[in-house]
């Protein structure tokens, strides 16, 4: 298997591949509106060279998406098994900005019924929410008996975002530090299955990811403020990881933490590990479920290599 750094750097280099090739050959008719006569066009232009670069582009987006598709359909009979015996799930997907959260997700829900799902990416807060139960807007979006809800960031916003930014105070981090693990445990009381999914990106890939979103005019609307400060204030986000991860990371409701610095690596295996998870029944017996251990790591596992870190060095290496 390719090192998932290398792997990563291989997809952030032929994401905009394509594109590079149909600007060396020049401009084309952009009045015509036949796509047919301009790819006809485009591989009349083209060198040798630059066919083999876009063939082996295609295939590499083909592949992924064929590889995921298996992993796809069995999240299809989850979530009819869900539905049909009333059960409900809830999956937080946390971690650092650009780690992949988002795009996680989008793959996970491609092809399941809308109906019964919920994706919730929550903006700031309102003035009124901020004096309210910081757990109250989250619950608002708890799922109903068959469905599925998924929290791109989740009310450990109070936990990572906030406390580093100065968004809440001490006061309040601590009581929610205290309290969070009594709310979890009242949420799956009835039977509901909360998977707590932690993306952890490098710092170097993060850097690069920001910088993607500031040169590409369709996705600068994702450089956020704290984005800006990400990388500056790298260590204060470790450290409120690791107090993250020695508080909240229980036997009932443990964190799993995603390397994520392969995005397809990182999707597949977050599937699989849904699946994995969630209890269902029709699970195909021909798949592979065997998780990744370079991809996937369990919360008490990234918490003894952060501690050895720290007692060897005095600092995370993260």
């Amino acid at each position: 298997m390719a090192n998932s750094s290398d792997a990563g750097r291989d997809n952030v280099g032929r994401v905009s591949k394509i594109q590079e090739v149909l600007d060396q050959i020049g401009k084309l008719d952009e009045e015509s509106e036949d796509h047919r006569e301009q790819a006809q066009t485009i591989v009349n232009h083209l060198k040798e060279k630059q066919r083999k670069a876009i063939l082996k582009s295609a295939l590499i987006s083909h592949l992924e998406a064929e590889a995921l598709k298996p992993y796809q359909a069995e999240l299809i009979k989850m979530q009819a098994y869900l539905e049909a015996n009333k059960r409900k799930a809830i999956i937080l997907f946390d971690g650092r900005d650009a780690s992949g959260k988002g795009g996680t997700i989008r793959r996970v829900t491609r092809y399941m019924n809308e109906k019964h799902y919920r994706s919730i990416a929550l903006g700031k807060p309102s003035d009124v929410q901020r004096t309210e139960l910081h757990m109250k807007r989250y619950i608002e979006h708890f799922p109903h008996a068959g469905e599925i809800a998924l929290f791109d960031r989740s009310w450990y916003n109070r936990a990572m975002v906030e406390p580093v930014m100065g968004f809440c105070t001490k006061a309040q981090y601590r009581q929610f530090m205290n309290r969070v693990n009594d709310y979890e445990e009242s949420f799956i009381s009835d039977g509901t299955t909360l998977i707590k999914l932690y993306f952890s990106v490098s710092k170097k890939e993060q850097a690069k990811r920001f910088k993607r979103r500031r040169d590409d005019p369709l996705r600068k609307w994702k450089l956020s403020e704290v984005d800006i400060q990400a990388q500056e204030l790298w260590d204060e986000f470790t450290r409120a990881k690791y107090q993250l991860l020695k508080k909240t990371h229980t036997k009932k409701n443990p964190w799993y933490i995603i390397r994520s610095d392969d995005k397809q690596l990182a999707r597949i295996e977050t599937i699989k590990l849904i699946l994995t998870l969630v209890k269902y029944r029709g699970r195909s017996r021909a798949l592979d479920f065997e998780l990744n251990p370079d991809v996937v790591i369990t919360g008490s596992r990234e918490l003894q290599n952060m501690e050895k870190q720290l007692a060897r060095k005095g600092a995370f290496k993260e």
